[in-house]
């Protein structure tokens, strides 16, 4: 029987998934998700190929399992970092500065290649965990209204376009010293976007 790490099963499933989705993270971001087996995971993880599979039955469900968890954190994070502050204009530029911060740190595959990877439910799945990241612009926005902060605004509109105005890698592919200069010109950007209100 394969050893138990952490003392239980629960702890021992967390730490297996921890190991194998350090190794993703790695290997996602220098090689891409065409270059990505169980085995290579397996073997630079420090899994037999039983205990992997045991885990993760194919390629798809490990990639879906390693962007759940991603989306988990980085939702949490946000959150904390936008509570952290006192209004809705410095929540705002809470989220734009995170949301950038974070696509200059890490990228996934871009969508159109992850979509044709995956079979259509997963890719689903992957896409689904925008949706708490939207909602805590939405909240923001609608806080910001009350507040006086912008303009009432229709935010089907308004949501899309600033979360694909933050998704675009083009704003942050610059040299790592320019890389604030981009943050801090999205920032005004969508602030100034919003309507009338004190630019800050």
């Amino acid at each position: 029987m394969p050893k138990v790490l952490g003392g239980s099963l629960e702890a021992h499933r967390r730490e297996v998934r921890a190991r194998v989705f350090e190794v993703v993270r790695a290997q996602l971001y220098e090689r891409g998700f065409d270059a990505i087996t169980l085995a290579g995971v397996a073997a630079e993880a420090g899994l037999g190929r039983t205990a992997m599979y045991n885990h993760f039955p194919d390629k798809e469900s490990l990639l879906v399992a390693f962007v759940e968890d991603e989306a988990a954190q980085y939702v949490e994070r946000l959150r904390e970092a936008i509570d952290a502050e006192p209004d809705p204009v410095a929540q705002l530029t809470t989220f734009v500065r995170l949301q950038l911060r974070v696509l200059a740190e890490h990228h996934l595959p871009p969508g159109t290649a992850l979509e044709s990877a995956l079979a259509p439910a997963a890719y689903r799945r992957i896409s689904a965990h925008a949706d708490p990241i939207t909602e805590q612009l939405r909240a923001v926005l609608l806080a910001g209204v009350d507040a006086g902060s912008w303009p009432a605004q229709n935010l089907d509109v308004v949501v899309p376009m600033i979360t694909a105005a933050l998704g675009s890698r083009q704003v942050i592919d610059v040299s790592p010293e320019l890389l604030e200069d981009a943050v801090e010109g999205a920032v005004r950007f969508v602030r100034r976007a919003l309507g009338p209100g004190e630019v800050r």
